[in-house]
């Protein structure tokens, strides 16, 4: 069991899909983590029989090594445990388990594919098996699973009509079709059916698992629209890349952040924020800065000489920092942006992350006349969590804006 313990201390503290392994590699149970070292070091604790089921305890036992696959993210470690739960169906992940309340995803045999999420007991009821063409699951956390499928619906746009398309075409369906179009939870009104059925086609291999072949695939079809001139496709393709390189595990982390009782040990909550300086609208430059779990992380911080516009204009400014600062992937997004403003500081940031793919929380800092923080404006659970944190990080991109807006400015001179 040592060995075993020092083997899990060398685990990432990073999303991922776990293996416990008894003899001759036989998988026992495979499981999820939002940071795996945390996660999988918690089965070895001296209190496992009071804080776990006896079966649970019993597969610790059993257990001879332990293993784990990293992802990019925790939507991508949950679909991931999915299917590998499906392919390898694990003693201790299906003893005792009724399948029929897990929930799967179908994509149905049809013209317009529809994407549904069914119960395992409705499974063969609703369907023959000719009528799906794909089926995706079991998925066992229920509220985590839903929380996944608002995501990756906003990555892919699907249909999940009742009746087939075609029949909602033709009738006064099509009025609840063009509704969810607007709202973007439909393919938009220019979407052919080969393009539909492309966005289906990346959807499965997301499902599974295939992200790095999806993101090489995209990108050879944006190329191929830019060389058709059909820039309005090229747009969505290049939107849909940077969704897939950033996603966004907010809503997960706090729906599982509430599964277990408030407590997420080893994820970091990153922070960034952002002010605009300049002296009558001359030398305008742009900061950003980085407070990860309470810790100011200087090696994050960002430098940005405003290019768009002369002039004093604060919300100009703050559009062109978001706009250059997601243009890097590379770049690690936060859970949670801090601007220096109010709601036109926010509205202008929402527009930008929208444009862009982008769903994350924004929050304003209102300052006084005597330009000190007079109330936090924006999501209330997470400025109420919080404040300290973006209070400092304001502070901190207040301090970094002028000290680079006076170096600027006395290099001009």
């Amino acid at each position: 069991m040592s060995t075993i313990r020092e083997k899990i201390k060398k685990f990432p503290q990073k999303p991922g899909v776990y293996f416990f392994l008894e003899s001759h590699k036989k998988i026992l149970y495979i499981g999820k983590a939002t940071s795996l070292k945390s996660r999988v070091m918690s089965y070895f604790s001296d209190d496992i029989i009071e804080k776990r089921s006896p079966l649970i305890s019993e597969m610790v036992d059993k257990t001879k090594t332990v293993d784990y696959r990293e992802t990019d993210s925790v939507l991508e470690a949950l679909l991931l445990e999915a299917s590998l739960i499906k392919s390898y169906k694990p003693y201790y992940n299906t003893e005792g388990k009724d399948d029929k309340s897990f929930n799967y995803v179908v994509i149905t045999n049809e013209t317009y594919p529809r994407v549904l999420v069914v119960r395992g007991r409705e499974l063969y009821q609703k369907f023959a098996s000719e009528d799906i063409k794909h089926l995706f699951g079991p998925f066992v956390q229920t509220g985590l699973f839903k929380e996944a499928i608002k995501l990756i619906r906003k990555i892919f746009p699907y249909y999940d009509t009742k009746q087939p398309v075609e029949k909602m075409l033709k009738g006064s369906g099509k009025i609840r079709i063009d509704f969810n179009r607007q709202i973007g939870l439909y393919p938009s009104a220019l979407t052919s059916k080969r393009d539909y059925a492309r966005t289906i086609r990346h959807l499965r291999m997301f499902f599974d698992g295939k992200k790095k072949q999806l993101l090489s695939q995209l990108k050879k079809e944006m190329k191929e629209y830019v060389k058709s001139e059909e820039f309005e496709k090229a747009g969505e393709i290049k939107r849909r890349i940077f969704a897939l390189t950033h996603i966004q595990d907010v809503s997960l982390l706090k729906e599982e952040f509430r599964k277990l009782g408030g407590n997420i040990t080893g994820r970091t909550f990153r922070i960034e924020a952002y002010d605009v300086s300049h002296m009558q609208g001359k030398d305008t430059v742009g900061v950003m800065t980085v407070v990860e779990s309470g810790q100011i992380k200087q090696d994050g911080y960002r430098k940005f000489k405003i290019k768009s516009y002369t002039g004093a204009n604060d919300v100009a400014g703050l559009r062109e920092i978001l706009e250059r600062r997601l243009a890097h992937p590379e770049w690690p997004l936060p859970m949670l942006f801090v601007v220096d403003g109010g709601k036109a500081q926010i509205n202008a940031a929402k527009k930008v992350l929208l444009d862009a793919g982008v769903k994350i929380p924004i929050v304003g800092v209102v300052k006084d006349e005597y330009h000190r923080p007079k109330e936090i404006i924006g999501n209330a659970a997470l400025r109420i969590k919080y404040e300290k944190d973006i209070l400092l990080a304001n502070a901190e991109a207040h301090r970094f804006a002028i000290a680079y807006h006076r170096k600027k400015r006395d290099s001009i001179r």
